[in-house]
């Protein structure tokens, strides 16, 4: 795999489990508000330092018994042609998974849903689907994100949805068209958009107008809270 990033433990980011973070390098989405600029491109065009993923197994073989977990984020982990075998070894060492995904292959997912590959699933869905132009190219076929959120919600043995709220992505009617694609699901997170970070656009963090407050996190809530069993705001 293309690991562009790794962290050795973490308590916050996979529910109730110590865990670790591998970085998958390469995304297929241009979100300006991303917070991992750096595993946006491709290998080839990040000129990144790439860990080795031979010494991250034998890290986790080291730690076992205090770390639990391991999560997968990105970039956008779905694009990496060994993911499936990656994690086969994961689970073979004996370690919990966590799927970070942007909801773009569906068939990847399904393949480690239906393998028994992944305890929990986060997929980010960023806007409405008619809004997708956005963070996408043209020719992005919308489907694979409705696809795969039925799919989490009908099959996936853990699984959250995220969104990150800020303007022009966000606005309340597209959080009720969210809300109407994920009708039913378990647990659904809206965070705010962070100011003081690096990002891939800063110019998109200039603009006040871009941001919500948080009287206004609590109404895009109320809104989502017909359509979803629990919101969180953070």
């Amino acid at each position: 795999m293309d690991i562009g990033g790794f962290q050795k433990n973490s308590l916050i980011d996979f529910p109730g489990t110590i865990s670790c973070i591998i970085f998958t390098q390469g995304c297929n989405f241009f979100c300006p508000y991303c917070h991992n600029p750096d595993l946006v491109a491709s290998p080839k065009k990040a000129g990144n330092h790439l860990y080795d993923e031979h010494q991250i197994f034998q890290f986790l073989e080291k730690r076992k018994g205090f770390l639990e977990g391991v999560v997968i984020t990105g970039g956008e982990p779905t694009l990496q042609k060994d993911l499936i075998s990656f994690c086969t070894t994961l689970k073979t060492l004996g370690y919990k998974l966590k799927l970070d995904t942007n909801g773009t292959h569906p068939d990847i997912v399904r393949q480690l849903i239906e393998n028994q590959l992944v305890d929990f699933i986060s997929m980010d869905i960023k806007t409405s689907l008619e809004n997708y132009h956005l963070v996408a190219s043209k020719n992005f076929n919308t489907r694979n994100i409705r696809d795969c959120a039925r799919l989490l919600m009908e099959k996936a043995q853990a699984y959250e949805f995220r969104t990150t709220c800020c303007r022009p992505f966000v606005s309340p009617g597209i959080i009720h068209e969210i809300g109407r694609m994920t009708q039913g699901a378990t647990r659904y997170i809206l965070q705010k958009c962070s100011q003081n970070v690096t990002v891939l656009d800063p110019q998109f963090l200039k603009s006040e107008n871009t941001f919500f407050s948080d009287k206004e996190m609590l109404e895009l809530k109320n809104i989502l809270d017909s359509h979803v069993s629990q919101v969180v705001v953070r």
